[in-house]
């Protein structure tokens, strides 16, 4: 009987969280490129910028000027996408014309003083003391009457749209549960009920027993290519424990999730010797209710494709039709898993 050759012939893969299907062309990857190319990321040089109003001591837009703090500053972001007054009225023209005001809270927290840092490049104790912050948002939020869902998201780099080069990321949380996250939460409550396990837990103990898309472990998270993976470099980050959020990790948890973010964000940073940029993000339970069937996970999608002047673009097919990608999830899991953890010298 034929046999698919997942690594050679085109084909479709299915990704249970969203269930939608993600077409991938490994025969693609030989084709030359004659496309944009990008300007190569860099790290800044110098540890405080007297022009950026994140770092200590230095006046903001809304007039409010930084403290001097050292690790971790979280403060309402100046100029927030969501506002908490905004009333929930609905507007309604027929079946077609559909709105509704949605109130929320924005966040902004700086991870480091210093305006030359990344992830990356800080130590993991520092990290923990990010990953302790964002469980205390999370928990602070959370338990806001007005919010329902928690989104944290860091962007990393120009090129994903990052203005302000200072190591920081967002907290957007929302009176509603967004699409991404209300789609997870619908194929979790469905696979559990049809197996009475959760769907993460079951791939997290598939991907260690196959070993192909596996990048890094420690003793509390693994870092995994998925198999349905659209992003060339995308990586799920799963908790080893099925916990359903931040605020339920214990300490020992939050540092190894400090751990797993050095490591993979290094190995990213090597594997095209540039302070490679991403958004990740981390998905965890709605605050409308408990949800067990929820698994604590985040995700990174890195948009460079061949080099750190190559991107990827979502255009043509992948607008109108459908997910797609040449470089295959197991091929880049190979390249992530060998890059080294050690961060190459600037």
């Amino acid at each position: 009987m034929a046999k698919l050759d997942l690594q050679q012939q085109p084909h479709r893969r299915f990704n249970p969280l969203t269930r939608e299907w993600i077409l991938v062309s490994p025969h693609r990857t030989q084709r030359p490129w004659q496309g944009q190319t990008e300007a190569t990321g860099f790290t800044p040089e110098v540890q405080y910028d007297p022009q950026c109003y994140m770092c200590p001591g230095n006046l903001r837009a809304s007039g409010e000027r930084t403290p001097k703090y050292q690790h971790v500053f979280v403060f309402d972001n100046d100029y927030p996408a969501l506002l908490a007054d905004t009333p929930q009225l609905d507007f309604n023209h027929g079946e077609l014309l559909v709105a509704r005001g949605e109130p929320g809270i924005c966040r902004v927290m700086c991870f480091s003083a210093r305006h030359d840092l990344t992830i990356a490049r800080m130590e993991t104790q520092e990290i923990q003391l990010v990953v302790d912050a964002w469980t205390e948002e999370y928990q602070k939020l959370s338990g806001n009457p007005l919010i329902n869902y928690v989104q944290i998201f860091e962007n990393r780099g120009a090129m994903m749209g990052c203005s302000n080069p200072h190591p920081h990321c967002q907290i957007w949380s929302t009176s509603s549960i967004p699409t991404y996250p209300k789609l997870e939460q619908a194929s979790f409550q469905d696979y559990s009920q049809a197996h009475h396990s959760c769907l993460l837990c079951d791939y997290l103990k598939l991907e260690t027993d196959l070993k192909e898309r596996m990048v890094c472990e420690n003793s509390g998270f693994l870092a995994v290519v998925p198999f349905w993976a659209t992003w060339p470099f995308e990586t799920l980050i799963l908790s080893k424990r099925h916990v359903s959020d931040m605020g339920t990790l214990e300490a020992s948890e939050r540092l190894a999730l400090a751990d797993i973010l050095k490591r993979i964000t290094v190995r990213y940073d090597n594997l095209f010797q540039t302070s490679f940029p991403y958004s990740m993000g981390f998905h965890q339970r709605p605050s409308d209710s408990a949800h067990p069937e929820w698994h604590f996970h985040a995700h990174f999608y890195p948009p460079l494709l061949r080099s750190a002047t190559v991107r990827k673009f979502i255009v043509g097919y992948e607008l109108l039709a459908a997910a797609q990608r040449d470089i295959t999830p197991e091929s880049a899991a190979e390249r992530l898993r060998h890059s080294p953890e050690n961060h190459y010298a600037e």
